[in-house]
């Protein structure tokens, strides 16, 4: 029975023995990321504002084994690319510095991701695998040589008219509506790039030969291939057959707003060419014959005292949409009362644009009175469009004096982003301007009162006439710290949201002409001063009531 028990009392001995070995073997067990600190900041996974080295340490909950940091810690930017970083290990490997091995890029985002492959010496993992958001702010060095005012005008003007001189299209000559639209020309855009083909020559970019050359083999297509609905042209064209392309389901036909955009480039066009040889002789009388085509009457849709912008040869006038100020359509009034073939009577642009008189506004923005339109003022391009051709320098009417009208919209929109009620990341007094423009999904015409947080080049850079100073602190700033995001093979890029950190690829052809058209006519009033002694459009404004100096 002794012996039993002995036994039995051997046997409960080992097996405990075994238990407390067991017992006593160190487990792997987890553990945690306690803290981040990004430029001695700790602002939880998100940081914003960055510089271009920021330093990035990690507190933990245990140890971490070194061997393990490489696979488990990566340092990502936009591209989903792992960028090479170098690490500082801290109090007994409980805290790790990370520092990126070159300056990361202005304006971009990255993000520092830790897996659970994370380890501890005795194997742990990291509990919960965590993401860091890093955004870096605007590096103020200067991303290029700094040039004077005047050279770095001429640079802009001479690099944005490359989109219109060796992006047009090859067999028309025309413009097209994007950088990305192959095919599609736009007959608006391309109004706007034939107003730039006087500024080429005068800026020595181009011969003058090498200037009606372009334009002999652009009237030519215009007049022999262009589908045309009495007398106007499509939104859209193919470049190489001249069919019309449909801007909408039922935008397949004539658009007379997108027609006067290229009548006012054709107008100045054939007042630069004046020579009297026969080629320069021969294109004036082309281009008159197509203005003269134009039935503008036509599109008062059966004598109604308002012009309507579309027509369709399948759906007739079911857009129904009327031109009525205030926006970009002055012009297309101007041009329908100064028409030798075809012209309306005052009555149509003071019952249609003027709404008899129910554009006016009065109010006052930021202190600034906006004569005529919606409060704020609109998108920018309000401003530009018309006033390519149309100077607006000692331009009267009853209603306002046409200067104050567009200063005073630049004025509005240049304080709007200064103030920057909605906190918009980059929104400054050099940072500035509000327009139609790509967005980072889509399109909008941006302006206070519709901001998606975009900033469009051309708003300020267009404005030059009306805000010469503030557009001047806009292009420096645009050009010398943004011009590694902004600045291309066409001038600056459509557009740009620093709350995104987007920046367009995209080109413009109505975004980019009027950038080398308005800095011209601020320096030189070169296409205000031959649209403007046209003897019909003369005539035609002073028929409309309108009082100016250059009349």
């Amino acid at each position: 029975m002794k012996l039993i028990l002995y036994q039995l009392f051997f046997i409960i001995l080992i097996y405990g023995c075994k238990q407390k070995d067991v017992d006593t073997v160190e487990r792997p067990s987890v553990f945690s990321l306690k803290s981040v600190f990004v430029n001695g900041k700790n602002s939880g996974f998100e940081y914003k504002e960055l510089n271009t080295t920021p330093v990035i340490k990690l507190s933990f909950s245990s140890p971490i084994e070194k061997s393990t940091v490489a696979r488990a810690i990566v340092l990502y930017n936009t591209k989903n690319e792992s960028l090479p970083y170098k690490t500082t290990f801290e109090n007994n490997a409980n805290e790790i510095t990370i520092e990126p091995n070159a300056p990361l890029l202005q304006l971009s985002g990255y993000r520092l991701a830790l897996s659970d492959a994370l380890e501890s010496p005795s194997g742990g993992k990291l509990q919960i695998p965590v993401t860091i958001s890093l955004k870096t702010a605007i590096d103020s060095t200067d991303k290029f040589p700094v040039l004077s005012n005047e050279d770095l005008l001429t640079l802009v003007q001479k690099q944005t008219f490359k989109y219109f001189w060796d992006f047009a299209h090859p067999v028309s000559g025309l413009a097209r509506e994007r950088n990305t639209s192959g095919d599609v020309v736009t007959s608006g855009g391309s109004g706007f790039g034939i107003m730039t083909i006087p500024v080429a020559i005068e800026r020595k970019f181009i011969t003058r030969a090498q200037g009606l050359e372009r334009m002999q083999k652009i009237v030519a297509f215009l007049k022999d291939k262009t589908q045309k609905f009495h007398g106007a042209f499509p939104h859209w064209l193919n470049g190489a057959t001249g069919a019309a392309i449909p801007f909408s389901a039922k935008d397949n036909g004539a658009d007379l707003v997108e027609t006067s955009l290229l009548m006012q480039g054709l107008l100045v066009s054939r007042q630069y060419f004046n020579g009297q040889e026969a080629d320069e002789t021969a294109l004036r009388i082309e281009i008159n014959n197509l203005w003269r085509g134009v039935e503008w009457t036509w599109f008062q849709k059966n004598k109604e005292n308002v012009l309507y912008w579309h027509w369709s040869p399948d759906y007739g006038w079911e857009m129904n949409h009327q031109i009525k100020g205030w926006n970009e359509s002055l012009i297309t009034y101007v041009l329908a009362a100064s028409s030798p073939t075809f012209p309306i009577t005052k009555s149509v642009y003071e019952n249609g644009w003027t709404g008899n008189g129910n554009f006016v506004n009065g109010k006052e923005f930021y202190g600034i009175k906006l004569p005529l339109g919606d409060d704020y003022g609109g998108p920018l391009f309000f401003a530009h469009y018309s006033f390519l051709g149309i100077n607006p320098t000692g331009l009267t009417d009853k209603f306002t004096n046409y200067f104050t009208q567009n200063k005073n919209h630049s004025l509005i929109n240049y304080n709007y982003c200064k103030t920057n009620p909605l906190s918009h990341s980059g929104y400054s007094n050099s940072c500035w301007g509000l327009t139609a423009s790509d967005i980072p999904d889509g399109y909008n015409a941006n302006s206070p009162t519709t901001d998606k947080g975009v900033i469009a080049p051309t708003a300020a850079l267009s404005s030059f006439p009306y805000t010469p100073v503030e557009s001047m602190q806009a292009l420096k700033f645009f050009y010398n710290k943004l011009g590694d995001k902004t600045w291309g093979e066409y001038g600056f890029r459509d557009a740009f949201s620093m709350n995104q950190l987007w920046f367009a690829d995209s080109y413009l052809a109505i975004d980019q002409g009027p950038i080398v058209i308005m800095i011209e006519n601020y320096r030189s009033a070169l296409l205000w001063n031959l649209f403007m002694s046209c003897p019909e459009v003369k005539t035609g404004m002073k028929n409309l009531g309108f009082q100016s100096p250059n009349l």
